[in-house]
């Protein structure tokens, strides 16, 4: 599994960039969200990925932050019938969090001005980020957080999220962060990713 990335740009086109990693050239496929903040040509870069693995091929996606990556994962892992490719269409039509907030609002209309997704795949992917998934008051936590400026409150919300996208169910994600929080070694400005890091840790 390759979880990231870094090197130098290479070529940087709206939906594929190639990074040149101590010789190697990694071709990753990218939403615009992404190709919209990557570095000139020749600069170095350090993109997030997702190893998408099928019997015909292997591919892999980048993401200029774990918000992106994340709701890529969301996609393709709990929303049936979407793929890598509409995943990223989501991503290169709306930014992650106003992505957010249409599921929170059931703004199906918003959601299927995305290029290719239709009013049928709106309703669908928020029927089941909402019902099953049940990610929408993990959002929601989160931005209060923010709003509220409670740091490890957002970070502790963040990483309910990340394990979510991982594909933990809601009720064990943020079970799992809760004992994480608990734990003895764990520090009061831990981030999200230690968070994340330490839950797979304790269920192992």
């Amino acid at each position: 599994m390759i979880a990231f990335v870094k090197g130098t740009v290479v070529e940087a086109l709206p939906h594929e960039a190639v990074v040149d990693v101590n010789g190697v050239g990694y071709a990753v496929l990218i939403p615009l969200s992404t190709f919209d903040r990557l570095p000139q040509v020749g600069a170095e870069v350090k993109l997030l990925t997702h190893h998408h693995v099928t019997e015909r091929e292997e591919t892999l996606f980048g993401f200029g932050s774990a918000d992106e990556r994340d709701l890529f994962r969301l996609l393709i892992d709990r929303v049936s019938g979407i793929g890598p490719k509409m995943a990223l269409a989501v991503l290169s039509g709306m930014p992650v969090a106003a992505f957010k907030e249409c599921v929170i609002q059931n703004d199906v209309k918003a959601l299927s001005r995305i290029k290719g997704l239709g009013t049928k795949t709106a309703e669908r992917i928020v029927l089941e980020l909402k019902d099953k998934v049940g990610v929408v008051s993990a959002w929601q936590d989160a931005q209060s957080a923010r709003v509220a400026h409670d740091g490890p409150r957002e970070a502790q919300s963040d990483a309910v999220l990340g394990l979510i996208a991982l594909g933990y169910k809601q009720a064990e994600a943020q079970k799992a962060i809760q004992a994480v929080v608990k734990h003895s070694g764990t520090t009061p400005g831990a981030t999200a990713d230690q968070l994340i890091r330490e839950a797979l840790r304790m269920a192992q």
